[in-house]
C-alpha cells in the first residue's frame, strides 16, 4: 500500500496541473504569457463602460483578437471565472444605471407623465446593449449577463415604478387604432404600430414576464372603464355582443404585443391568444354582470323595455357563477326600497309581478325566483289589503289590472303544485343551487303565483264577491256586460263552483231592474230600489237609520206593490244605502242635490219645522251625533241651513249674503261617499265578536294565556275556522280598545 502524499506534494501536483493547463504545453512560460494577454483583452473588452463618456474615450478592439482571446480562455477552462469577474464588474458599475433611474423617477414624480417611464426604459435598453457581450461569445454568457442585468435593475426600481409602468402600459391602448392584418414581430425593422419599440424594450428587459399580472390588471381596468362608460343604465339594447365586438377591434390587437409577441402569422397569434382571450372575455361578462346586478331593481322596474339587459344577464350567468350575488343584491334592494310600510301594496304587487317575469326570463327553472320571492310573499301575506289588490287586478279594477294581467297571456285555471313525475321521459333534476324546499313544477301563470301566496283560494273568492258587489251596486245605467265578462273569466281561473254566488249576484241585478219596471208600470213612483238576495250577497254595511215622513211612505208603498207581485217574498230595507236626488224649492231659489239617504232624511225634517237641534235630529233618525253633524254640514255648505247657535240649525228660505261669496245651488255625490259593502276584514271582525265571550271566559277562569293556547281552545267552539294570525289581529284590536293587556306574549283581561 502506497504511503499518502504530503501536503507539500499535493500542492505541488495541483500547481503543476494548473501551470500545464494555462501554459498549454508550450515551451517555458510562453503559454502563460499568452494566457495573461488573453485575460487582459477579454476582461477589458467586457468591462461595463459609462454611456455618458465621450465616444473618443471608448477603446476600439479587433474582433479577431477578441475571439482568439476568448478561445484561449476557453481552452484553459477559465470562462466561468471570466463570467464571475464580468458580473462583479457589472455590479460595481451599477451606480451608473441607478443614478439615471433616480433621475427619471424624480421626473415622473413631478410630472406624472408615463413618457418619463418610457424614456427610462429606452435608456435602460441602451445600457443593456452597451454592456452586452457579442453573440459570438456564446449563449451561456449572454444568458448569464441578461439575468444579472435584469436582477440589478429590478433591485434599483423604487416602489413608484409599478405605478408609472402601469400608466405607461395603459397609454398604449390609445396607440392601437385598428387590428393589424399580420402580427408584427418584435424586431421588425419597419414597425406597423407605434408601440412596437416600447414592447420590444419591455421584452428585452424582462418586464413582460415579471409584471405579467400588472399588465393584465391594466387590461381588466380598461375593460371595466369601457363597460361602465357604455353600458351603465342602458337597458334597451343588448350590450354583450357590442362589447365582444369592441374587444375584437380594440383589445385583441393590443394583446398581440404582450401575449403573442413571438407569432409570425395570424393563425399562430390566434392560437397563442386563445387562453388569455378567454380570460378577458370572462372578465367582460363578469364586469357586465356586476353592473347589471347593481342595477337589477331598476331594470325590473323598467321591464319590459329592459328585456335586452335581462338577456345579457342570462348569457353572462352561463359564463360566470354569480347567481348568489344576484339573489343577495335583489333581496337587499327589495328590503330597502320595496318591503316597508311606506310602499303601497299595489306597487309591491306590481314589482313582484315584474320580478316573476324577469327572473323567469333569466332563469327558466325558477331557482332564482324561488330564493328572491320568498321574503316578498311573506311580507304580502302580512298586509291586510293584499288579497283585495290582487282581486282588483283580476277584474280590471282601475289601473291595477293593466299592470298585473298581461292581455297576451292566455287565461287558464289556477295551477296547483304537483309532485314530481319521475316516469316522465322529459323529467329533469333540480338545478344544483336549488334549496331542499324548491320544486321545479311550480305554477308558471302569474295569477296562479299570486294566489299561491295564501294556502287557500277561498279568501280570494270572498274578496271577489265583495268587490263584485261594490261594482254592481255602483252601476247606474243598467249595463252589466263588463261584470258579466269578468265573471266568465274568473270561472276559468277559479272554477264554476266558486263563482256560483257571483252568478246569483249578477242575476239579482237584472231581476231587480225587471221587478222595478213592473212596479213602476203599475204605479209610477220616484223610488228605484236595488233588490238583492240577502243570503247570497256579502253583508252590507248596517245602520239604525229611521227614514220617516215622505221617504218612509214611499218605501211602504213600494213594498206593498212588490208583495203583490212577489207574494212569497218581502223587502227588508237598508235605508242608509243608495243615493237620493232632491230638488229643494225655497222662497228665492231652487237647490239641486244628490246626497246620501241620511242627508236626505235630515233635510226632510226641516219640512216639518224650520229649526232643529242636533240632538233632536239624532233621536228622531236614530243615528249618532257625529253622523248628524256630518249630514247637516252638507246643507250648511249649500246655504240651505244655518247654524244659529251651537248644534242649533235653521232653514234659510231666503239666502243670506256671505263674505265667502254665493253658495252653490247644485251638489253631486262623490265616489268616496258611495255606499260600500263590508270588506272581508270587517266581516271577519264581526264574526270574531261572537267568540269574544269565549275568550273573555278563558282569561277570567285561567288568567294569562298565550295566543296558541287561546287558539287551540277556540277550536272547540262550533264554527271557529280562523288562523292564529287572524286571532292575533283580533286580540290586538281588543288591546287597542282597552279590553285586554299583553306582556311577554301572555294575554290577560284589563280589569
Amino acid at each position: 500500500m502506497a504511503a499518502p502524499l504530503s501536503l507539500e506534494q499535493q500542492v505541488g501536483n495541483k500547481w503543476n496541473h494548473s501551470f500545464a493547463r494555462l501554459n498549454r504545453g508550450e515551451p517555458g512560460v510562453s503559454g502563460l504569457i499568452s494566457f495573461s494577454e488573453a485575460w487582459r483583452t477579454t476582461t477589458d473588452f467586457l468591462y461595463p463602460r459609462n454611456l455618458n463618456d465621450p465616444p473618443s474615450a471608448l477603446r476600439q478592439y479587433n474582433v479577431q483578437d477578441v475571439r482568439a482571446s476568448f478561445d484561449t480562455l476557453s481552452k484553459a477552462k477559465m470562462l466561468p471565472l471570466l463570467m464571475e469577474n464580468f458580473l462583479e464588474n457589472m455590479r460595481q458599475q451599477q451606480h451608473l444605471i441607478e443614478e439615471e433611474i433616480e433621475a427619471f423617477m424624480e421626473e415622473y414624480q413631478e410630472t406624472r407623465s408615463p413618457e418619463s417611464i418610457g424614456n427610462m426604459l429606452f435608456r435602460l435598453v441602451d445600457w443593456y446593449r452597451a454592456w452586452s457581450p457579442i453573440p459570438e461569445l456564446g449563449s451561456t454568457l449572454l444568458s448569464a449577463y441578461t439575468l444579472g442585468f435584469q436582477t440589478q435593475i429590478y433591485s434599483i426600481f423604487p416602489p413608484l415604478f409599478s405605478e408609472g409602468f402601469k400608466a405607461l402600459i395603459a397609454s398604449t391602448f390609445d396607440l392601437v387604432t385598428q387590428p393589424a392584418a399580420e402580427p408584427p414581430t418584435i424586431w421588425s425593422a419597419a414597425p406597423a404600430r407605434p408601440d412596437l419599440p416600447l414592447w420590444a424594450a419591455c421584452e428585452m428587459l424582462g418586464l413582460l414576464d415579471r409584471y405579467e399580472s400588472l399588465i393584465a390588471s391594466v387590461c381588466y381596468e380598461y375593460i371595466e372603464a369601457h363597460v361602465m362608460e357604455t353600458c351603465k343604465r342602458k337597458w334597451d339594447e343588448s350590450m354583450l355582443s357590442a362589447l365582444r365586438d369592441w374587444m375584437a377591434e380594440k383589445v385583441v390587437p393590443w394583446m398581440v404585443m404582450p401575449y403573442a409577441r413571438g407569432a409570425r402569422t395570424s393563425d399562430e397569434a390566434r392560437s397563442m391568444l386563445q387562453g388569455v382571450g378567454s380570460r378577458f372575455d370572462y372578465h367582460v361578462c363578469r364586469t357586465l354582470c356586476d353592473l347589471r346586478t347593481e342595477e337589477i331593481f331598476d331594470i325590473i322596474i323598467d321591464f319590459p323595455d329592459s328585456t335586452p339587459a335581462l338577456q345579457d344577464i342570462k348569457e353572462c350567468l352561463v359564463r360566470v357563477d354569480q347567481r348568489s350575488q344576484l339573489v343577495s343584491t335583489l333581496r337587499k334592494a327589495n328590503n330597502k326600497r320595496l318591503l316597508h310600510p311606506g310602499a303601497d301594496t299595489k306597487d309591491i304587487i306590481t314589482q313582484y309581478v315584474s320580478i316573476i317575469r324577469c327572473l323567469r326570463l333569466i332563469d327558466p327553472p325558477g331557482v332564482l325566483l324561488y330564493k328572491v320571492a320568498d321574503p316578498i310573499r311573506k311580507y304580502l301575506r302580512g298586509r291586510p289589503d293584499t288579497i283585495r289588490c290582487i282581486v282588483a287586478s283580476l277584474v280590471g279594477d282601475g289601473e291595477s289590472g293593466d299592470s298585473l294581467v298581461d292581455e297576451n297571456e292566455p287565461i287558464q285555471p289556477l295551477q296547483q303544485r304537483q309532485a314530481d313525475d319521475f316516469t316522465d321521459p322529459n323529467w329533469e333534476p333540480d338545478p344544483i343551487d336549488a334549496g331542499p324546499d324548491f320544486r321545479t313544477n311550480k305554477p308558471t301563470d302569474v295569477i296562479s303565483t299570486l294566489v299561491s301566496i295564501y294556502d287557500s283560494k277561498d279568501l280570494f273568492v270572498k274578496e271577489l264577491q265583495v268587490l263584485l258587489a261594490q261594482r254592481l251596486l255602483a252601476v247606474t245605467d243598467g249595463n252589466y256586460e263588463r261584470e258579466r265578462r269578468n265573471i266568465e273569466i274568473l270561472k276559468i281561473r277559479f272554477g264554476e263552483a266558486a263563482l256560483q254566488v257571483c252568478e246569483v249576484m249578477l242575476r239579482d241585478m237584472t231581476d231587480s231592474r225587471r221587478v222595478d219596471q213592473h212596479v213602476q208600470s203599475r204605479k209610477p213612483m220616484p223610488i228605484h230600489p236595488t233588490i238583492v238576495s240577502r243570503h247570497f250577497w256579502p253583508p252590507l254595511q248596517a245602520s239604525n237609520l229611521n227614514m220617516s215622513g215622505t221617504f218612509k211612505d214611499m218605501q211602504d208603498e213600494y213594498a206593498k206593490e212588490f208583495h203583490t207581485f212577489k207574494p212569497d217574498k218581502r223587502l227588508y230595507w237598508l235605508p242608509h244605502l243608495g243615493t237620493i236626488t232632491l230638488e229643494i224649492e225655497l222662497q228665492d231659489r231652487t237647490v239641486n242635490a244628490e246626497v246620501q239617504p241620511v242627508e236626505g232624511a235630515i233635510i226632510e225634517l226641516f219640512s216639518r219645522k224650520d229649526t232643529w237641534n242636533a240632538a233632536d235630529i239624532a233621536t228622531e233618525l236614530k243615528i249618532t251625533q257625529p253622523a248628524v253633524l256630518k249630514g247637516v254640514g252638507t246643507w250648511v255648505d249649500l246655504g240651505v241651513l244655518k247654524e244659529d247657535e251651537v248644534n242649533l240649525y235653521r232653514l234659510l228660505e231666503i239666502a243670506e249674503d256671505s263674505p265667502e261669496g254665493p253658495k252653490p245651488t247644485t251638489r253631486t255625490m262623490t265616489a268616496e261617499e258611495a255606499p260600500t259593502v263590508m270588506t272581508v276584514q270587517e266581516q271577519q271582525a264581526e264574526q270574531m265578536k261572537v267568540y269574544w265571550k269565549f275568550v273573555e271566559g278563558m282569561l277570567t277562569n285561567l288568567g294569562s294565556l298565550d295566543l296558541s293556547r287561546i287558539h287551540n281552545m277556540l277550536k272547540l267552539a262550533q264554527g271557529y275556522d280562523r288562523t292564529i294570525e287572524q286571532l292575533g289581529e283580533f286580540m290586538e284590536a281588543a288591546r287597542r280598545e282597552g279590553l285586554v293587556l299583553v306582556k311577554d306574549g301572555m294575554w290577560k283581561l284589563n280589569r
